[in-house]
């Protein structure tokens, strides 16, 4: 199994970019909530909202193509854009991935 590089920036001007390992198969919400990151997944990551929305800045072309149903939830996140994903649906297929997470701070009451 290859093991790559996922680089996670945010949008949180407090939070620090951070590389960390993501191997085939691993989604970007299994990386982050592995790593203590907070990226929010009330459906429990099985495309079921939108919470998980992250922009994908480099490497589209690693992970599974979307799904319409991905699409439609997409449509229902804050702030989407030409490159929003869900976290839980960013499966890595081969090579290394950039990101951006929203601002979280809606969902955590901050």
């Amino acid at each position: 199994m290859n093991i790559f590089k996922l680089k996670i920036n945010f949008e949180e001007k407090d939070h620090e970019s951070l590389e960390l390992p993501i191997a085939e198969g691993e989604s970007v919400l299994d990386v982050c909530l592995d790593n203590g990151i907070d990226l929010q997944h009330n459906c429990g990551g099985v495309c079921g909202c939108s919470t998980c929305h992250v922009y994908v800045n480099k490497g589209e072309d690693n992970i599974q193509e979307i799904s319409d149903k991905e699409e439609d939830f997409i449509d229902r996140a804050i702030n989407p854009r030409i490159s929003s994903r869900l976290g839980c649906q960013c499966i890595l297929i081969d090579g290394n991935l950039e990101i951006t997470i929203p601002d979280q701070s809606q969902f955590m009451g901050h």
